[in-house]
This record gives C-alpha cells, structure tokens and sequence, in this order.
C-alpha cells in the first residue's frame, strides 16, 4: 500500500478552508441489531463497538468542521422484519439518521434495505448481515449497502476447509428457517460435497419450539459423523443442541458463527467438548490492537464486535472524504476509504484519519478487522476457527 498522497498546497488550503468554514452539526447514525431475539448475548457488545468508533470521532472535534455525532439505537429483533422496518422508519423520518450501522440478521437486514433505505437514500452498513442473497450482484441497492462481515459463500468454503482438516466428511446439517441459515447451509453442503464430503441430511428448524425431538430424530436417523448447527445460540440452535445431547443423538457439533457465544459455553459447558467452529474475526495483531482500545469496557473479541466498530467508522470516514453527512454525497466514498491507495488507518486512528481527508489526502482504512472490500460492498475477510476443549472455547487458529 502506497503512502497517502498530499494535495497541492492550493487544494489542501481550500479543502481545510471548507471544512473550517462549514456548519458544525449534529450527525444522527443509527444503530440496528438485535438487542432483543435469538442473538441477544451477541448484540450489546456490538453496539458497543459501533458506539466506540462514534465517540472517538466525536471527541477529536475533525468531522466536517467540528459536528458531533450521536448514536440512537433501535431494535431489529434479529428476525421480525415489520418491527425492523418500523424501527428504521422511526430513525429515518423522525429521529433524522443519516446512515445505518446495521441491522444484523440477513432477512431483517434485507427487509430494511429493500423498504426503508433504498426508499430514503440512506446508507446501510451491516457488521454480520452474511446471507449471499444479499450480495450487489443479486439487489438493486443503488450502492447504498456495505457490510463488514464476509458474505457466507466465503463461510461455507471455511467451514468445509475445517471439517476436512478434522478428518470428518461426512455430516448431518440443520439450520435455522430463514434467509441467513437457510443462504449458510445451501452455501456449505456445494462446499463440502464439492470438496468430496457428504452431507446426510440438510434439514431447517424453526426458533421458539419447546421440543425438538422430531428434528432430532430426524437428523439422528440420517446419520454423521457430526451435526452442523447452522442457528442462534440464543434461540433454536441451543435447543437442538440440547435435545441431541439428551438423546445421545450427536456428542459432537459444528457451530457456524450464529451460535459463538460465550452462552454456548454457559450453557453446555464440557458436554459439547470436542466441537468445532468459526466466525469471522480479525487477526491476532488486530484483535490485540482492538482489545487495547477497548481497555476492557466490554468484549473485544465477542463476535462482530470489531466488524460493527469497523462499519461505524467507515460510515464516518466517508462523509468526511464526501465533506458531507449526507448519504447521496458519500456513498460513493465508503470503497474508497476502505481499501488502497492511501495511509494505512488502524483501529483507535479515527482522528488521524479524518485529519489526512481534511488535508485532501487519501487513507486506507484497516481498523479491527482488516478491511478489505470488494465486490463492491463485500468485505474479504478472514475466520477465527475454534474448538471446545474443558468446557471451553478456544482459538484454533485463523483461515
């Protein structure tokens, strides 16, 4: 990556003259997840995140002349798409948002896009919306949608790669019934059969069910050598799980990253020892360099943590490479804020970041996760890969 280019010294002075002499204003941005639903123990920490980046803006006084930016949450429930739509409309119309970080589910997410954002003008940049369907190729979305999350093509890849490397191949699948788990399983069982494995049974559940000895039995009698538990650890995927440890159905799973949490391993402890997993997740340095800002005020390492402080700041960043917070003028930006050319930005570097853009330069923005977007609006992105060892999760290594 080359150094960030200086603009002439007559660019640079009206390019700082412009922002010196612009109107200092109250930037809104919203944030959508799913404070309540099936990801709940994932989302606070997430908000969290975006709310970091947010502050660290705010406070250096450099966004577009001094405007201060304020958060307003709201609740896409993770899976009902008519209160997500509502919450966004709230943001949108009355609260006066000029972007969306978020929301988080693929279908919630979708929903948002298709009947607020694209009707609005508005700028959505999701931290772990990862369905494929929500992939530019395949939405109109007037280049108003980002995310920091890899689609789940890429996650279906990763997860064969695992498995074969484990020695499994062969595996009974149940996921969760809507666009995400649905987009995930499809996605993995091309994968996996593919690479030589197969794939016993690829069979949805629904969320919410007290009892799941039907699916069970159904995933038993179709065999594996292990399940793949494509869901939400706060909704039907634990229950699945429980079900089949009660049953003696599996004692072994795989848990895409719907299901890493740390109340994966509250609630089965060592009884799912053995497993396996991932989710994406930045690099040992970055996730150091993330958990050193975050000096512990919440979980820097909770999954989509760093991606929704990427999303947030990449938001911000592009308004100030635009010299407005308005998301007509910088939705054209994010891709370039986001990758090469440029000076290397680094979690923790927003001040610097908007500095350079205020001088008329060029950065190349890293953050957390070490982004990289393609596609355009598609993050590349890299997977931590775990197992469970002593009622515990670990790190297994990165893909």
């Amino acid at each position: 990556m080359k150094k960030f280019l200086l603009a002439s010294a007559a660019t640079a002075l009206c390019a700082t003259s412009a922002f010196a002499g612009s109107h200092a204003e109250e930037i809104k941005i919203g944030i959508i997840l799913g404070f309540t639903g099936p990801i709940e123990s994932l989302t606070p920490s997430m908000g969290d995140g975006a709310e970091l980046a947010i502050t660290e803006v705010s406070e250096s006084g450099l966004l577009l002349g001094g405007s201060k930016v304020t958060a307003v949450r709201g609740d896409s429930t993770c899976i009902d798409a008519a209160a997500a739509t509502s919450v966004a409309e709230q943001q949108i119309t009355a609260d006066g948002v000029k972007a969306i970080m978020g929301a988080d589910c693929s279908g919630v997410t979708g929903a948002i896009l298709q009947n607020v954002a694209l009707a609005n003008g508005i700028v959505m940049i999701s931290p772990s919306a990862t369905s494929p369907g929500l992939s530019h190729n395949n939405n109109e979305d007037e280049g108003l949608f980002f995310r920091t999350a890899p689609s789940d093509a890429r996650q279906g890849v990763v997860m064969t790669d695992v498995l074969m490397d484990l020695g499994i191949n062969e595996v009974a699948v149940t996921y969760t019934n809507n666009d995400y788990g649905k987009g995930l399983a499809d996605s993995f069982q091309a994968a996996f059969e593919a690479a030589g494995g197969k794939v016993t049974i690829n069979a949805a559940h629904e969320d919410g069910k007290a009892d799941y000895s039907a699916e069970i039995g159904a995933l038993a009698a179709a065999g594996g050598e292990r399940l793949v538990v494509a869901g939400y650890v706060d909704q039907g995927g634990s229950g699945i799980v429980r079900a089949a440890l009660d049953t003696g159905a599996f004692d072994t799973f795989h848990f895409p990253d719907g299901m890493i949490s740390s109340a994966l391993t509250e609630n089965f402890g060592a009884e799912i020892d053995g497993s396996s997993g991932q989710h994406p997740a930045p690099s040992d340095e970055l996730a150091a360099n993330f958990a050193a800002l975050v000096d512990g005020a919440f979980d820097a390492s909770s999954p989509f943590t760093p991606e929704s402080y990427d999303a947030a700041a990449l938001i911000m960043l592009a308004m100030q490479a635009a010299g407005s917070s308005e998301s007509a003028d910088f939705k054209g930006k994010v891709m370039d804020v986001a990758n090469a050319p440029g000076e290397p930005i680094q979690a923790g570097e927003l001040a610097k970041a908007l500095q350079i853009l205020a001088d008329g330069g060029e950065i190349d923005y890293v953050g957390a996760t070490g982004v990289e977007l393609v596609g355009p609006g598609e993050a590349a992105g890299t997977y931590r890969e775990v197992k469970f060892e002593g009622g515990e999760e670990l790190t297994a290594g990165r893909r």
